[in-house]
């Protein structure tokens, strides 16, 4: 059984930064994946990486260029840096753990799923 807490979630101003915390245990043979819910709204994907040596990562459009994904597998900790905040990046985050490192954009890949931290983007 894989335990996935996140952190980092707050208050940040449009065009600051934030950057979140996944701690897994048993953590080097999952990908990991950073999912966003807006009120309303279904969750969604915002990036993923590999398992391992994390050398592939993989971004939703709206986010590319602004957030990055990077894991530490000595710390058991997957960390979302997320640049240039927007409004629209407001939701609760959640980290998932996949076994498998393909479609790692949808929900329905991952096995586990951490509690979820609350991000939100004032104007």
């Amino acid at each position: 059984q894989v335990q996935l807490v996140e952190s980092g979630g707050g208050l940040v101003q449009a065009g600051g930064s934030r950057r979140l915390s996944c701690l897994a245990s048993g953590f080097s043979r999952y990908a990991i994946g950073w999912f966003r819910q807006a009120p309303g709204k279904d969750r969604e994907f915002v990036a993923a990486i590999h398992h391992w040596s994390g050398a592939d990562t993989y971004y939703t459009d709206s986010v590319k260029g602004r957030f990055t994904i990077s894991r530490d597998n000595g710390k058991n900790t997957v960390y979302l840096q997320m640049e240039d905040m927007k409004p629209e990046d407001t939701g609760v985050y959640y980290c998932a753990a996949s076994e498998s490192n393909y479609y790692l954009h949808l929900r329905t890949t991952y096995d586990y799923w951490g509690q979820g931290t609350q991000v939100t983007v004032s104007s």
